[in-house]
């Protein structure tokens, strides 16, 4: 199934039937025991993972390009990330810096710091997940400002508590029988280039001056403007770098915070550390989670040091900033340093995105390809000229490829997200390549 290519280096390997015998009682265990809220793709019952390899209960041998939802920056198990953990948790395990104090809580957000996209002085607050790095800075921007109005967009992801949830606009099946959500929130479209062309990027932010601020929100009661320069499940959409210019000129104009959601790009997934960098904006605050750690749970919010005004017991948590997290991210961030991953996303997304350049044109589904570095987006469409979306193939597409040994995972209706971790060498990405395109033809025909 695989070409001459995959011959160059060990690929996936798949040695039973999917799902194994091991890994059937488990899915039957799930269905017994575990939540049905949770979403899965395919009967993948995983046991150990190495660099950008899973391996199953069963021992098949998969490609990971979804890097357990761009979480997994330096690999599964990197060994430096696993000695941090070891030695930290044979140290001190917790002391909750709400109410304690413990010196790599401020190391990390030293190093923070320096590589923020925006200029210090900076402070940090730790919390466990994305979804806790977006409740902080909603928070924080109603508490700095004054203000009760924000302002999110159609397609975005933020997280699933009741505040990240209110901000998030990426599927009605996320909000469905929660309401009421909180108060004040205004969502606006999200420019897509692919669909609506160039022109659409100020189009959205014309619709706020013009529309938004005039009819039915006063300017002046807006606290920020929450944004995900690269639109995770919203599709892997970039922002244009104008319509994120324009938002900036927005919010200097009239006090509001400019807030970057960089949960799924950040840390170094497209190339640089934080996305918004490509766009040379800067923000007021970042949000920071997953790729952080490199699996350990951990949320950051990052911003000017002047935002972060709130005294004690405004905002806090128990297990934010856990020291064996902490020493998690510090390795995480060693690890992408020293071995260059920078460099090695932008090298090899560059290198798949010239690969799969003439897909539009080579393959009957693809309609688009776009993104940076190791966050890119396969668009999939039923009809190149009226742009029909094609979710049930997507949804094939990504079954094929796990039955072939390649870890997908979709986001938007109809797009394949491709975000394998920093470390993929450019024969790891041509192996998994050369299965999605394969997978490609066979669910168009």
């Amino acid at each position: 199934m695989l070409t001459k290519t995959a011959s160059v280096i060990d690929g996936p390997k798949i040695k039973t039937a999917l799902p194994g015998a091991n890994a059937k009682p488990v899915l039957e265990g799930d269905e017994r025991y575990i939540s049905p809220s949770y979403t899965r793709s395919y009967p993948l019952v995983a046991k150990q993972g190495r660099g950008i390899v899973v391996t199953d209960v069963d021992g098949n041998e998969f490609f990971d390009f979804s890097s357990g939802i761009a979480v997994t920056s330096t690999g599964h198990c990197h060994p430096d990330v696993v000695a941090a953990i070891q030695k930290q948790a044979g140290e001190l395990i917790h002391m909750s810096g709400t109410d304690f104090y413990y010196e790599t809580l401020v190391t990390l957000a030293e190093r923070l710091s320096k590589i923020a996209p925006m200029p210090g002085p900076h402070r940090v607050y730790y919390g466990n997940s994305g979804a806790d790095a977006v409740e902080c800075a909603l928070k924080l921007a109603r508490y700095h400002t004054g203000r009760q109005n924000v302002i999110a967009f159609h397609g975005a992801f933020h997280g699933r508590t009741m505040g990240a949830l209110s901000l998030t606009a990426s599927k009605p099946q996320q909000k469905r029988r929660f309401s009421p959500l909180v108060p004040g929130v205004s969502h606006v479209s999200f420019p897509d280039v692919y669909r609506q062309g160039e022109q659409d990027a100020l189009a959205c932010t014309r619709y706020i001056e013009e529309k938004l601020f005039k009819t039915t929100l006063p300017p002046e009661e807006v606290a920020a403007i929450f944004v995900e320069p690269v639109q995770g499940e919203g599709g892997y959409v970039p922002a244009p770098p104008a319509f994120l210019r324009e938002l900036r000129r927005i919010s200097d104009e009239h006090g509001i915070l400019l807030v970057a959601d960089e949960v799924q790009s950040g840390v170094g997934r497209t190339g640089k550390w934080w996305a918004i960098e490509h766009m040379g904006v800067e923000p007021d605050m970042v949000c920071i989670a997953k790729g952080i750690a490199s699996g350990m749970p951990l949320g950051v919010t990052l911003t000017r040091a002047d935002i972060m005004n709130w005294v004690p017991g405004s905002h806090a948590s128990t297990f934010g900033g856990n020291p064996v997290c902490i020493a998690a991210a510090l390795a995480t961030l060693d690890v992408i340093e020293r071995q260059g991953l920078l460099r090695n996303s932008e090298e090899v997304g560059n290198h798949l995105l010239h690969r799969m350049g003439e897909w539009p044109k080579k393959h009957k589904l693809v309609g688009d390809v776009r993104g940076f570095g190791l966050m890119i987006g396969i668009e999939l469409v039923k009809d190149k000229a009226t742009k029909e979306r094609a979710p049930a193939e997507r949804d094939r597409v990504v079954e094929l490829a796990f039955e072939r040994g390649v870890l997908f995972l979709g986001c938007g209706a109809n797009t394949i997200r491709v975000a394998p971790p920093l470390i993929t060498s450019k024969q790891q990405a041509d192996i998994a390549m050369d299965v999605l395109e394969e997978c490609l033809e066979i669910a168009a025909n």
